[in-house]
């Protein structure tokens, strides 16, 4: 069983070409890196997964912010990618990377905001993610609106952005 341990304890460039492998190279045109922006991970809430001496699993956790219409701007949290080394997908490796980096936000006190884009019959039935609110956000690109989830006591409803 991989051993998780921080993000910061493992190349960046590791990283990256786990992502090329467990996505595609073309994942930074997506609109979850345009929310980002330039942002570097929560180091407390993203965690790499360790088999042997090599990287079979990544989860990363992103400052942002979302900006309503009418009121102020309030401070999310945006997790993923949650990614996974094609030879160890369907082993219950991201669950497992989301379990923790849920474990570590709630901790932290850090969970009462979160957001990702993502599967909501998977993240919704795990996790306790939803649409609910997500409805009338605009991001910086295009987003298939049942899939903008979020969770969290601060989760805001109603218009607004979200971005870096």
């Amino acid at each position: 069983m991989p051993n998780l341990v921080p993000l910061s304890a493992v190349d960046p460039a590791v990283i990256e070409m786990l992502l090329d492998r467990a996505f595609e190279p073309e994942r930074r045109r997506r609109t979850a890196y345009k929310v980002r922006g330039d942002a570097r991970e929560v180091p407390e809430l993203s965690f790499a997964a360790i088999d042997g001496d090599g990287l079979v699993g990544s989860i990363q956790c992103w400052p942002v912010r979302f900006v309503p219409d009418r009121d102020i701007s309030v401070p999310l949290v945006m997790v993923g990618p949650v990614a996974v080394d094609p030879a160890h997908q369907r082993s219950g490796l991201g669950r497992r990377l989301m379990d923790h980096a849920l474990a570590a936000a709630a901790a932290s006190r850090r969970d009462d905001g979160l957001v990702l884009i993502g599967d909501p019959e998977y993240y919704g039935r795990f996790f306790g993610f939803t649409s609910d609110r997500t409805g009338e956000w605009r991001l910086p690109g295009p987003v298939d609106r049942h899939r903008l989830l979020a969770r969290g006591a601060r989760v805001p409803a109603g218009p607004g952005e979200l971005g870096p």
